[in-house]
């Protein structure tokens, strides 16, 4: 986030009015499409490819107001993390992102261990609508960092319920 001029801490409000702002982050994002082998040049990541690689900025751990009001304590976080899809700031955090956060705790040497000072197999970090629960399991294997497994505590209200009845007969 610093890099940027940002905290981590930003809402929805405070990225996604700034035309500006928002094709700096549009322009890393493209070229890191081209730099993964996502794209073939930086014009196709903006035109065809705009759903990946998502870009997220990430902060120190810090006191805030979420979207709906709420306040979350710094004292009760990790870090702090922000991630846009689809050219604009997400309202809370994509599972994919959680997920890499998550992973990304776990390996020495990445941008998400040197804020928290070290790496951890569980974190808990604050983003626009709230906090989310994230862990993961990592080995070195050789030259190269495996993840073996990667949890996220469940964000979202139940949306159904039900039976599927199928005849006996069938």
């Amino acid at each position: 986030a610093s890099s940027m001029g940002l905290t981590g801490a930003e809402l929805q409000g405070d990225i996604n009015g700034d035309g500006e702002l928002l094709a700096r982050f549009e322009a890393i994002r493209a070229h890191g499409a081209v730099a993964m082998g996502l794209a073939e040049s930086v014009e196709y990541a903006m035109n065809k490819r705009q759903h990946t690689p998502k870009i997220a900025f990430l902060g120190e751990a810090a006191s805030y107001t979420s979207s709906d009001g709420r306040e979350i304590r710094g004292e009760d976080i990790h870090i702090l993390a922000r991630i846009l899809s689809m050219g604009k700031l997400h309202h809370a955090m994509t599972g994919t992102g959680a997920v890499a956060i998550a992973a990304a705790a776990a390996i020495p040497g990445t941008i998400v261990s040197k804020i928290l000072g070290d790496t951890k197999s569980e974190i808990r970090f604050g983003h626009p609508s709230g906090t989310l629960k994230v862990g993961a399991e990592a080995i070195q294997e050789e030259t190269s960092w495996v993840v073996k497994k990667v949890v996220m505590s469940r964000s979202a209200r139940r949306l159904m319920e039900g039976f599927v009845l199928i005849p006996a007969n069938s």
